[in-house]
């Protein structure tokens, strides 16, 4: 498969632009990355109902509260079993944003299909969300979300593609 920045001369600023609005997705999938592998890890060593206690603290959210309720009484049911479900998934997920990163800082097309297709299947859920409840975050996240699918949209159904072989070097360092 091309890559979406095959057909555009190494240099020019509409290479630059693509490659620059690439490595930011990469970037923020790279870090979603460590985030989620990082709590991966740290469920491995924390107890849970410590960890979601010092959460609620962080935030500044009263132990009496029904969401602080909710999140002490999953901590509390947690099983070895279920951690390690939990840690098992958590790196998977994680696996994936690192080779989706990797794959978008190179300017590879198999990794501009899986932005797309994992970006847009949080749109539904972000809609209903935001259908829900109004706040700035929400909103935010939203049209982060909704300008990468667009972007990746673009790059894989609108751009041209270079015709034979597909170059080492792809004009990317």
């Amino acid at each position: 498969m091309k890559s979406s920045i095959d057909h555009l001369i190494p240099g020019s600023t509409e290479h630059r632009a693509r490659v620059q609005a690439l490595r930011t997705v990469a970037l923020m999938e790279l870090v979603k990355g460590v985030l989620v592998l990082a709590a991966a890890i740290s469920l491995y060593w924390v107890d849970a109902s410590d960890a979601a206690g010092a959460f609620l603290n962080y935030l500044h959210i009263s132990p009496d509260r029904h969401f602080a309720h909710l999140l002490l009484r999953l901590a509390d049911r947690l099983s070895n079993v279920k951690l390690w479900q939990l840690t098992l998934g958590a790196c998977i997920y994680s696996g994936l944003r690192f080779a989706e990163g990797f794959g978008l800082w190179r300017a590879r097309a198999w990794a501009e299909w899986i932005a797309l297709v994992s970006g847009a299947i949080y749109l539904p859920y972000e809609i209903a969300r935001l259908a829900h409840r109004v706040t700035l975050l929400h909103v935010a996240i939203f049209l982060v979300n909704l300008a990468i699918v667009a972007f990746m949209f673009y790059l894989r159904i609108y751009v041209p593609r270079k015709e034979g072989p597909v170059p080492a070097d792809r004009g990317v360092n």
